[in-house]
């Protein structure tokens, strides 16, 4: 392992009992999440503990047609705010941009008024296939992980938020089931607040 740096009706988000005093709010963005065996378990150790709210977004929206009140009104109620996601061509799957898109308005989330994000905490989790030494200056990807998230970065300095140091499983096709229990025990201890076990596990 290396180190690098509620307010919902739908089914498909799991309700906190809260123990920390952060409430935080996972955003998972997987299309096929199912079988998906990484970010499905990282989902349901952060569900099985139940300190956080959990909001599947593929499946909240099967149509895409994104309740933008309904969105806001999460992010409103929430201190931190995750986006867990695979890494797909060097960014996220179509349904999160887009609902960055139309959730993070202008004149709500930026620009003249757009205060309503300011000061909340955002973490990127991603899942990824490649090893760490391909995602470095001359490695097959020629930049790193975080050097390829700077637009959530950039993203996160625009609205005001708060960005934390994202947390990254690659080689996913190798991790042995002992090895994903442990970087989802570790996951969910990063979420809800412990210190210094962000990076790269791969």
């Amino acid at each position: 392992m290396t180190s690098p740096s509620i307010l919902t009706n739908d089914t498909h988000s799991s309700q906190p009992n809260r123990t920390s005093s952060t409430a935080t709010l996972v955003i998972v963005a997987h299309p096929d999440l199912e079988h998906s065996r990484i970010n499905r378990r990282l989902a349901e150790e952060l569900e099985r503990r139940g300190n956080v709210t959990v909001h599947r977004l593929y499946e909240v929206y099967p149509d895409e047609k994104i309740d933008i009140a309904n969105e806001q009104s999460l992010l409103l109620a929430h201190d931190r705010v995750v986006l867990q996601f695979p890494f797909f061509w060097y960014s996220s799957p179509s349904l999160l941009k887009k609902w960055m898109d139309e959730v993070f308005e202008f004149g709500w989330a930026h620009g003249p008024g757009g205060d309503k994000l300011n000061g909340k905490e955002v973490i990127i989790a991603i899942s990824s296939g490649g090893s760490p030494s391909m995602y470095q200056a001359g490695g097959f990807h020629n930049y790193s992980y975080s050097e390829l998230l700077r637009p959530f970065q950039q993203t996160a300095n625009l609205t005001g938020m708060v960005y934390r140091s994202p947390f990254v499983i690659g080689r996913i096709r190798e991790i042995s089931d002992e090895q994903l229990e442990k970087y989802a025990a570790e996951y969910a201890d990063y979420i809800e607040g412990a210190k210094a076990i962000s990076g790269i596990r791969a």
